[in-house]
């Protein structure tokens, strides 16, 4: 994962259980009028989900066990939260009326191109680490090609490297990445081509928490299952520090 800053995990009996109990409380989670509310960005075209699929404390859902691969990679956290179910729709990215056309043109041109933790804060919208993930670790819960997951190659060495430059010996807490932040990402798409990410359950997605990630707009000609592209991404947090550590 050093070098290109991602992994895809072939298909292993134990993800593939647990993919598919994923799947089947994902579908009822999903069709829940109240939670479908909360959750639908983008002209309904996006469920977000954030925190929405009910594992427990060790990943575990109806009562199948989280475990892959990825367990050599990168350290198990004392506790996992619970994930994020991702599911895309026909039409993504549709424009909500609170989205500005350069965001949505950002949204579609670019594949809304990010990377997670840095949340927009105050009237000006400043970004700030907020969340230091460890890692992401996205479980495909369906078969689909359509909107897939797109990353840069090699962006997280990019995006690091500018982030350490800042901050130096500071809190990363306390610094606004706003603007070296955006400048990393243009030097990013002058030199790093997109690559899709099209995996089957069974299949693990590992992540660096660096890594220049989005999501492509639904193309005409691609198919999904009717509920929708999903995948379950969990995101454990560890210190700022780590964070921004060059490893």
């Amino acid at each position: 994962m050093v070098e290109d800053g991602f992994v895809v995990f072939d298909s292993d009996p134990d993800v593939k259980r647990w993919a598919a109990a994923a799947h089947r409380i994902a579908c009822k989670v999903s069709a829940d009028p109240a939670i479908r509310a909360a959750n639908l960005r983008h002209g309904e075209t996006w469920f977000v989900g954030v925190d929405c699929l009910p594992n427990n404390a060790s990943g575990a859902i109806c009562d199948v066990a989280l475990k892959g691969p990825w367990e050599a990679k990168v350290p198990a956290p004392s506790k996992w939260h619970a994930a994020q179910l991702s599911i895309v729709y026909p039409g993504y990215p549709a424009q909500d009326p609170e989205e500005s056309d350069a965001n949505h043109r950002y949204r579609i041109k670019r594949h809304a191109a990010h990377v997670d933790g840095l949340l927009p804060l105050g009237p000006k919208r400043r970004r700030y680490l907020r969340e230091p993930h460890a890692f992401i670790l996205g479980l495909p819960l369906n078969e689909a090609n359509a909107a897939p997951l797109m990353v840069w190659p090699g962006s997280h060495r990019i995006m690091g490297k500018a982030f350490r430059r800042l901050v130096g010996d500071r809190n990363p807490l306390d610094v606004d990445l706003t603007d070296i932040y955006q400048d990393a990402r243009r030097e990013v798409f002058e030199h790093s081509a997109p690559q899709a990410i099209i995996a089957k359950p069974g299949a693990s997605i590992l992540l660096h928490r660096h890594l220049l990630h989005g999501v492509a707009p639904w193309a005409q000609g691609q198919v999904a299952p009717p509920e929708g592209r999903m995948i379950a991404y969990f995101r454990p947090q560890f210190s700022a520090a780590d964070w921004l550590a060059d490893t």
